[in-house]
């Protein structure tokens, strides 16, 4: 017989550029981990924010020494799950690609288009440190639906400028796009642009932990003719102006998500993983 108790939710936080301060956490204690994929970007701060269980991680290391090629996403992803996390709140500096998306807005991504070029996208990929069998994950629902419901209601409720979907396309990086690379951007549909979201969102899937990116816009890229086009100093202004706001969103929704009952969706993540593994012939999974 199931039993009726809701799974127990632990938040982790992948902070990105400029929204990794640790001080949102109470009790905080920091863990220095090892993963079979090397080290994390940086230490596992654990701590709490009303009373909610969670774990933050600076996607770039603590000092942003890490550039976004050499982020250990399957390290980072590993370590938050070891150490229980049920779900994974992130955030994320983003170029909008969209007139109606300004300088500042929270986006809330649902979909994603790759255009990475170096990066391990699975814990599955044949080597000795890696899961045996090959993995084909689902990604036609990348991101978690029912958390990002809940990061808009409370959005909402605080009065903060978002769009409760987008779709981010995530580039190779560290440069930023010509125009016509922006342009053509525009056209295949993307929303919002940065360096991170992919294989971040792709590993999390093959981890079973439910995935939420809150995305700030800090500029236009590169495809408003009469727009400064994006640069450091302009990113890192708009950062600070408004990163409050995405905390203030996290704030607010972690005690709501660890309030519901997700069961039914760590199941359906963890059949679905499970019916996604081929294992080798003559193999039997545990």
């Amino acid at each position: 017989m199931a039993s009726s108790r809701p799974a127990p939710v632990k938040i982790g936080i992948i902070g990105g550029s400029g929204l990794d301060d640790p001080d949102i956490l109470e009790g905080r204690i920091e863990k220095d981990v090892n993963t079979p994929f090397g080290k994390p970007s940086d230490v596992l701060i654990q701590g709490k924010i009303k009373n909610v269980d969670c774990v933050l991680l600076a996607r770039h290391g603590r000092q942003h020494t890490i550039s976004p090629t050499n982020v250990n996403f399957r390290a980072n992803i590993w370590a938050l799950k070891e150490e229980g996390c049920t779900h994974l709140l992130v955030t994320t500096a983003c170029g909008s690609l969209r007139e109606e998306i300004q300088p500042g807005d929270i986006v809330l991504i649902d979909q994603f288009i790759d255009r990475t070029t170096k990066r391990a996208q699975t814990f599955y990929d044949g080597s000795p440190s890696c899961l045996s069998g090959v993995c084909h994950i689902p990604m036609a629902v990348p991101f978690c639906t029912r958390t990002r419901e809940v990061l808009s209601e409370v959005a909402k409720k605080l009065g903060i400028k978002h769009h409760p979907r987008g779709t981010m396309i995530t580039i190779e990086g560290p440069r930023f796009s010509s125009r016509a690379e922006s342009l053509m951007f525009r056209q295949w549909g993307a929303d919002v642009i940065n360096m991170t979201t992919v294989p971040e969102v792709c590993l999390a899937r093959e981890a079973g932990i439910c995935y939420s990116s809150v995305a700030m816009a800090t500029d236009y890229d590169s495809w408003k003719e009469h727009e400064e086009a994006v640069s450091v100093d302009k990113v890192l202004k708009t950062m600070k102006e408004n990163a409050n706001k995405a905390s203030s969103m996290l704030l607010s929704a972690i005690p709501q998500i660890a309030s519901m009952d997700w069961t039914e969706t760590l199941e359906s993540l963890k059949t679905g993983l499970q019916c996604s593994v081929m294992l080798p012939k003559n193999s039997t999974s545990s």
